[in-house]
């Protein structure tokens, strides 16, 4: 399935906030994640993430740390900060409406969709 530009750049932040909130974690582990929680039908470029990844950081919602992995690779790992959980609200927020309108919109036109069968 194609999900278009417009929609995954939409929902990259929210995601990426949302996948911070559950605790520190590293590039190419959120990108696994968010294929996973996708059924693989979202897949981001590294060129994707990490530009989203240090703008959340210079607007005060990450923080990032470099460490080393369980292998002792140096790897950087980015963690949401008090700002970001609150932002993390507002998005989460926002979201809602737009799903409550889409469901609504519709469920209407599932429901005139069947009539008119």
């Amino acid at each position: 399935m194609d999900i278009g530009k417009d929609l995954v750049a939409a929902s990259a932040t929210p995601i990426v906030m949302a996948i911070l909130s559950e605790g520190a974690t590293y590039g190419y582990a959120i990108n696994k994640h968010v294929c996973e929680l996708s059924g693989g039908e979202i897949k981001w470029t590294e060129g994707m993430l990490y530009p989203l990844l240090h703008r959340l950081e210079r607007n005060g919602y990450v923080e990032a740390t470099w460490e080393k992995s369980d292998t002792g690779r140096r790897r950087k790992y980015y963690s949401l900060t008090d700002q970001g959980r609150k932002e993390l609200a507002h998005q989460q927020r926002r979201w809602e409406v737009v799903d409550s309108a889409l469901r609504g919109i519709w469920g209407s036109t599932f429901n005139v969709l069947l009539q008119s069968n």
